[in-house]
């Protein structure tokens, strides 16, 4: 099982409690900070190089539909930019990419504002650093931030996510690069915080979306927006995302459901 997706992917979903219900080998390659044209060269990446899934699990968020503006933490892509589709995806936005890709370290001497260089120095030095991702899953020990309050303050009003005509082409793309490959998917809409859900205004138009171009595939959407995680701000770190304790019963949640409905089959 391959799950994809933004930062909302990468730290939502635990492999291994998904994996103990559905008897399936998991992964988690969601990316923080991107987009959907991003996760899907990282999706077309993945095929290029391993057996195809028995399940898709995408993650959809209220601002799938936005494509990338700039690439966010590009030293994350920089060891992989000799492949095809995130080098293309990258340079849309960065036309100077091929500067990256053709002097050594280029890229992480102007690009990696994170320092991560560093680690690669310490490693050398025999120095690693705690482990942070457990098959791609990335829990965060955070407890509630209040960033959400200084938001709710600032917008009263509520937010409105943009719906781009390449988002859509990009979306579509990607349910039909599953569908060409005989691979199930299901696109899942991870818990968000309850009180955030009514200050987003056009969040059922962006439902209707999703559903114009799941529906004609036969591909189900998962909300779990009435979750009872949705109403526990103990759950979440900010509004948008689960930490540990909250991405351990969501993962539960999915894992029961997923055995339920007989997902991704018998081997």
């Amino acid at each position: 099982i391959l799950i994809s997706g933004s930062s909302r992917a990468q730290t939502h979903y635990d492999p291994q409690i998904i994996q103990s219900f559905t008897g399936r080998s998991t992964f988690n390659m969601g990316i923080n900070g991107s987009q959907t044209d991003m996760q899907l060269a990282m999706l077309k990446t993945y095929l290029q190089h391993n057996n195809k899934p028995s399940l898709v699990i995408h993650n959809l968020d209220l601002f799938s539909f936005v494509t990338t503006h700039e690439v966010y933490d590009p030293a994350q892509y920089l060891p992989y930019l000799h492949e095809t589709p995130l080098y293309e995806a990258i340079q849309q936005y960065q036309p100077g990419v091929w500067k990256w890709r053709q002097f050594p370290l280029y890229g992480y001497a102007v690009e990696d504002l994170r320092f991560n260089w560093l680690l690669g120095l310490k490693g050398f030095a025999g120095i690693q650093p705690p482990e942070t991702h457990f098959q791609g899953y990335t829990p965060r020990h955070t407890p509630w931030t209040g960033e959400f309050e200084a938001f709710r303050a600032s917008h009263p009003d509520g937010v409105t996510f943009e719906i781009e005509e390449r988002g859509l082409r990009l979306m579509e793309e990607l349910v039909q690069l599953c569908v060409k490959n005989g691979i199930p998917l299901l696109l899942v809409y991870s818990p968000v915080y309850s009180e955030m859900q009514p200050l987003e205004r056009n969040r059922d138009a962006i439902f209707r979306r999703f559903h114009a171009l799941a529906d004609p595939f036969q591909v189900p959407i998962e909300d779990f927006s009435s979750s009872t995680i949705c109403r526990d701000q103990a759950n979440f770190y900010n509004s948008q995302h689960l930490n540990v304790q909250g991405a351990t019963l969501f993962s539960k949640e999915l894992g029961v459901h997923l055995k339920a409905i007989g997902f991704p089959g018998r081997r």
